[in-house]
């Protein structure tokens, strides 16, 4: 008899198990594919001295997360390298929006909106911990005051667009993209508050050797306090697993449905089937012979740069993608590992990671879509290309069980959607089935790799199942 199984190793599987084996519980965690770390996993594509990340590649939520905090990087061996610029966003030829990790520099940079810029930040960052705890948390625990005052007022400041400059307007039309849905909306003002601040407080990060080594620390903590690993064990039914007491599943709703729907109440199966999923993300991988020539200079030293033009021409793009169409000038996020990490290329051998937005399930190979957008504001870069690898929405599945039609957030990221997620309970993570749990970035607080969707979930398996209320040391208290 095992105490708890984990299904599937995406940061939040292996936060739920790592924090279970942490609590002295016997943990076996089952991985489908060959390799673990669902979308935080990494590769040698082209050459033998090139990372490239296949799915997530920066992490401000990583290093802002009470989960990592908690597990504590730095003494697991993985170092985060902060690039000078956190993000970029070129508006058009002539003007580009750059936020530097240093936010004085910022609003000197952005002139007439440099005193808007600090008023809607700084108060951010300056409780940060407090304000990331609250859009990390649960959404079952009444906030503290202060952060919960912060957020309101700003997040309807930026649906509403506070600036008089272009650039500061795209820099929040970029953050907001990451939402990968209609714009504007509470929810992208919320994601662009909570990264926005992120970039000035705790940095949008880059681990060093790629996001793999994020997953390879958190297998190696639990297999240090005795969990086991099965990889290549696709698990598709509940039965599989009746020798755990307790079952957490980093899955889709459509993974749970097909793992466990047969056992479901009928009532919380047809909410299951009912959950909709967002837009499609296309990948597109480049190796090049030396940096992205942008017009922008500044840009060079950007870990990611929006590529989307206006705030007008981000929406656009960002609405029709939600229709269900293609836009003319999908928005595309291009990361550069070697702005923070020089150890994943050579000069001559290069990464670019790059998405760009789609429609769900869409087929389109966007290479050439990613290569045109990012020469408007770069011209030559399709020069630079030694080498180049697709991967449609509509493929995204095969790689991750839980990108349904490519959907990297594993559920639309919609006001519903987030305050019912995956569907409305009052515990999201218990299931109505004895001793099953949701951990996915399905459920509180969403996609992103934070782990604390994982360390929610288990949580509510230690208290019910175990009867431990007491979390590890570093997670005492959350």
């Amino acid at each position: 008899m095992t105490d708890a199984a984990v299904v599937g190793s995406g940061p939040n599987g292996l936060a739920a198990a790592v924090l279970l084996a942490r609590s002295g519980l016997s943990v076996e965690l089952y991985e489908a594919a060959a390799d673990l770390g669902g979308g935080a996993r990494s590769a040698r594509l082209f050459d033998a001295d090139v990372v490239h990340d296949l799915c997530s590649a920066v992490h401000p939520m990583a290093v802002a997360s009470p989960f990592f905090r908690g597990f504590d990087l730095a003494a697991h061996g993985v170092e985060m390298c902060h690039p000078e610029v956190a993000y970029g966003h070129p508006v058009d030829e002539r003007r580009t929006g750059i936020a530097y990790a240093d936010l004085d520099r910022t609003c000197e940079r952005l002139g007439p909106d440099g005193g808007r810029w600090r008023r809607l930040m700084a108060p951010l960052v300056e409780h940060s911990r407090e304000v990331t705890g609250l859009l990390l948390g649960d959404l079952r625990h009444l906030p503290s005051p202060g952060p919960a005052m912060l957020l309101p007022p700003r997040v309807l400041a930026l649906m509403a667009d506070p600036f008089r400059g272009p650039e500061a307007s795209a820099l929040i039309a970029g953050v907001a993209a990451h939402t990968i849905g209609r714009l504007p909306s509470l929810v992208g003002g919320g994601i662009a508050v909570m990264l926005g601040h992120l970039a000035h407080a705790t940095g949008w990060p880059l681990p060093r050797g790629g996001t793999q080594v994020l997953t390879d620390a958190l297998a190696a903590d639990l297999r240090a306090h005795g969990g086991r690993i099965h990889t290549t064990s696709r698990v598709t039914d509940l039965r599989q697993l009746a020798h755990a007491r307790a079952v957490l599943l980093d899955v889709a709703p459509r993974g749970l449905l097909g793992i466990a729907g047969a056992y479901a109440p009928a009532g919380y199966r047809r909410a299951l089937e009912k959950v909709r999923y967002g837009p499609g993300a296309a990948k597109v991988d480049f190796l090049i012979s030396e940096r992205i020539p942008w017009r922008e200079r500044e840009l060079a030293k950007a870990g990611v740069v929006h590529v989307g033009g206006t705030r007008a021409e981000v929406h656009a793009a960002e609405n029709a993608v939600a229709a269900g169409r293609r836009a003319a000038e999908p928005f595309i996020l291009v990361a550069q590992p070697m702005a923070a990490d020089p150890s994943r290329g050579l000069p001559h051998k290069q990464p670019i990671w790059a998405y760009a937005h789609v429609p769900n399930g869409d087929p389109l190979d966007a290479t050439d879509v990613v290569r045109r957008r990012i020469e408007r504001f770069a011209p030559g870069f399709g020069d630079t290309v030694i080498a180049s690898r697709a991967v449609p929405a509509s493929e995204l599945q095969a790689y991750n069980a839980n990108y349904v039609g490519g959907d990297i957030a594993a559920a639309a990221v919609t006001l519903r959607q987030v305050l019912g997620r995956p569907v409305p309970r009052w515990n999201t993570y218990r299931t109505p089935l004895s001793g099953v749990y949701l951990c996915s970035g399905a459920t509180p607080p969403g996609p992103g790799v934070h782990g604390m969707s994982g360390l929610h979930a288990a949580k509510a398996a230690l208290r019910r199942e175990f009867g431990i209320r007491e979390l590890p040391p570093g997670w005492a208290g959350l």
